[in-house]
């Protein structure tokens, strides 16, 4: 039996409210991958849909966690950093990443920080900048619409896109740095959304759809991450596994939607975690 891949997931951590590490852990797992953790801050809830949550910032912890980990020669197969609250956790960020990286080390960044047009409270132009060059560093990035325009300076345009402006959008995506892109929240018009990806090394453009679901649900970036991510490092390559990650990311969304809870809780991912670590074993 080949050893277990590791991966190393950098995110937040909300006690209620499914998103960042409570999302990236469970799934990466039923991947069949290990999932460790470094905090980067803890909260009560997530930020979206709840007031007086409590925030306790762990940046300080970030550093030292990870010489530990140099110390008893922890070897990662993979990276996967999530929401930043500052710019010197980007800069811790760049500097694990550099202090474990070897040739066959997948990075993966979700440069998280806005949406809908708009960055999020308390982020500035200097974040976005220093989340580019974060992206430069990876292998594979993952921003919504919103975070590319941003990144690349460029308006944002809200609704249905061109197959034109799409791939634009992604080959100067890749222009940052990365390899591998994968474009989320692409919407082409009527009932479609889903993502699109591009190879720099190969110059391959996918886009892959599926029906949308009404509402705005928390938390389903991280749990898009987190299926693409499983499904790389189980050895699918980029399309398919963007392939799987819509398609599990919208099962979650359409089994939350069904039941009636609302959305601020995030989705039901952990109904669909069995058919998706079948579905891996399978391949």
């Amino acid at each position: 039996m080949k050893p277990m891949k590791r991966v190393a997931a950098i995110h937040d951590i909300s006690g209620v409210g499914k998103c960042s590490l409570t999302v990236a852990l469970p799934i990466i797992s039923a991947a069949g991958v290990e999932c460790a953790v470094m905090p980067t801050a803890v909260l009560s809830t997530h930020t979206g849909g709840f007031a007086g949550f409590t925030f306790r910032d762990l940046t300080d912890d970030m550093r030292p966690m990870a010489e530990h980990w140099k110390k008893e020669n922890i070897a990662f197969d993979a990276f996967y950093s999530g929401y930043l609250g500052s710019l010197s956790q980007i800069g811790i960020v760049e500097d694990v990443i550099e202090m474990f990286r070897g040739p066959e080390t997948l990075v993966m960044v979700d440069p998280v920080m806005a949406d809908n047009g708009k960055l999020y409270p308390l982020f500035t132009m200097d974040h976005v900048k220093g989340m580019a060059k974060l992206c430069g560093k990876a292998d594979v990035i993952i921003p919504n619409r919103t975070e590319a325009a941003f990144m690349l300076g460029q308006e944002y345009k809200e609704g249905s896109m061109t197959e034109e402006e799409v791939n634009s959008l992604l080959r100067a995506l890749a222009g940052l740095g990365a390899g591998q892109v994968v474009l989320t929240g692409v919407h082409f018009g009527g009932d479609d959304l889903g993502a699109a990806c591009y190879h720099a090394g190969t110059g391959q453009i996918n886009y892959i759809m599926d029906k949308r679901v009404e509402g705005m649900y928390h938390g389903t970036g991280d749990v898009f991450g987190s299926f693409l991510l499983g499904a790389l490092l189980r050895g699918i390559n980029l399309a398919q596994a963007v392939r799987v990650a819509v398609d599990f990311t919208c099962a979650a969304i359409q089994l939350t939607a069904a039941d009636g809870t609302g959305p601020r809780m995030g989705v039901r991912f952990e109904s669909v975690l069995a058919d998706y670590g079948k579905m891996l074993d399978n391949r």
